[in-house]
Parts: structure tokens; C-alpha cells; sequence
């Protein structure tokens, strides 16, 4: 079961008038039926006539800062890729703020979760070289990822405790 990923869309002409007045809505749900929901709220608004909106809270979005005036296509979509990629997708938006790039780092550039860098320079070496025996225990995986990070081969995202998300960098 995935977390509830919600807007909270505030009605403008209430809330300038001193009213709080406003809806939570599942970002996951059609576009047509969050449009729906916010013309229901304005509709039922304390002052005559409310059109504008505007979100003014948010739930789920794992770290990315949904702005006030974020649109709700765009706060939608977002809230799509969080809902796509649950392990990593608001810390990736955040990181990059800007969806289409986030989008192409968890599709193409993703290379796991590891408890440490160190694990994933270690798995990379043992994949793709022939170690000798004798030389095993010589190698320093921590430096090997340190030099990886620092050289701009990848980043990582840490989303808890010994979860760190390998990407590379382009």
C-alpha cells in the first residue's frame, strides 16, 4: 500500500477575507476529478463569486517543496513520479527541481540502493574486474567511492539509514 501523496487547496477570496476555507485532495487521483474538487470547494465558499485557489499545504511528497503556485497538472504529475518512485522520488524532485530531469536520473541513471557507497564501488569492481585473491583484502572501497563522488562519476541520495541511492551523474 503507498502512502497518501495530498494537496490542500485553499480558496483565495475566503482566505483574504479572513475565512479558512479550503479541501485535502489525493494528488494521485484524474486530473479531472482534483479540478472537481477544487471547483466544489469554490462553489461553497463563504464569499460570493471565489475563483482563485491557490495549494497552500501539502502530505507525502517525501522532502519536495510543492510551491504555492505550483498549478495543479504540475503538483499532479509530481505527485505521480513521488508515487512511481516511493523510495527516492521526492528526494530526486529535490534535488534536481525540475521534473523532467528527475524523471530521466530514476529512469536511465539509477544504479540501486546500497547501505554504503562503499557496497555499490565494491559490487561495480567485482562486476566488471577480475580481482585476484591475494589482492582482495588491499582494496579500499570507502576511498574508491570517495574519489567516484567527489570526481562527478555519481551523487547519492540518502532516504534513511543505511539506504543510499546510487546515480549516475551525466
Amino acid at each position: 500500500m503507498s502512502k497518501e501523496i495530498r494537496i490542500y487547496v485553499a480558496d483565495l477570496a475566503a482566505y483574504n477575507a479572513g475565512h479558512l476555507h479550503g479541501v485535502w485532495i489525493d494528488a494521485i487521483l484524474d486530473l479531472d476529478d482534483i479540478q472537481a474538487q477544487v471547483d466544489a470547494m469554490l462553489a461553497a465558499s463563504p464569499v460570493e463569486g471565489a475563483e482563485e485557489y491557490a495549494i497552500h499545504d501539502f502530505e507525502g511528497f517525501d522532502g519536495y517543496r510543492l510551491g504555492e503556485y505550483e498549478g495543479l497538472q504540475a503538483a499532479h504529475e509530481i505527485a505521480w513520479f513521488i508515487e512511481e518512485y516511493p523510495d527516492f522520488g521526492g528526494a530526486l524532485l529535490s534535488h534536481f527541481n525540475d521534473l523532467e530531469h528527475a524523471r530521466k536520473a530514476a529512469e536511465e541513471d539509477y544504479c540501486g540502493c546500497y547501505a554504503s557507497l562503499a557496497d555499490y564501488a565494491q559490487e561495480l569492481t567485482e562486476e566488471t574486474t577480475s580481482i585476484p585473491q591475494h589482492l582482495v583484502h588491499y582494496i579500499d572501497y570507502r576511498a574508491m567511492a570517495c574519489d567516484m563522488e567527489i570526481g562527478g562519476d555519481l551523487f547519492t541520495l540518502e532516504t534513511g539509514f543505511e539506504q543510499v541511492n546510487v546515480f549516475w551523474s551525466r
